[in-house]
């Protein structure tokens, strides 16, 4: 399968996360759930997400008595894959250790993913 660009504005992944996190959803329940995380959207803001999506490719809809419920039908995993080799193509010429020596650098990590790190480290050198 051809690897695939998932170009998502920041409230479509905001919408998509609520999926990944909680499962299939209604309209109204993602709006309680944006709401919840402090983002105050109407019903047809996320009415209008939630069909770019569909339309996108991300998301799947099955009528349910009266209302549609909604669920994620490409995982965080295979968004995430895309939107990083979309980062290290635009920033880091394809190079993905640049990439990650400028996030270690940068930014504080936990002692589990610093563990974590050290493993996938001595996986590479074993091998």
């Amino acid at each position: 399968m051809a690897k695939r660009d998932y170009e998502l504005g920041e409230a479509e992944l905001a919408v998509l996360r609520v999926l990944w996190e909680s499962g299939p959803q209604t309209v109204r329940d993602v709006m309680g759930r944006l709401h919840d995380r402090g983002r105050k959207v109407a019903y047809t803001t996320v009415l209008t997400f939630l069909s770019r999506l569909e339309q996108k490719g991300v998301v799947v809809s099955d009528k349910q008595e009266q209302a549609y419920v909604y669920r994620a039908k490409v995982s965080r995993e295979r968004v995430t894959e895309s939107r990083m080799r979309a980062v290290l193509d635009e920033l880091f010429d394809g190079a993905a250790g640049p990439a990650v020596l400028h996030l270690i650098e940068k930014q504080r990590l936990r002692p589990d993913e610093i563990d974590r790190l050290r493993k996938l480290i001595d996986d590479l050198d074993a091998h």
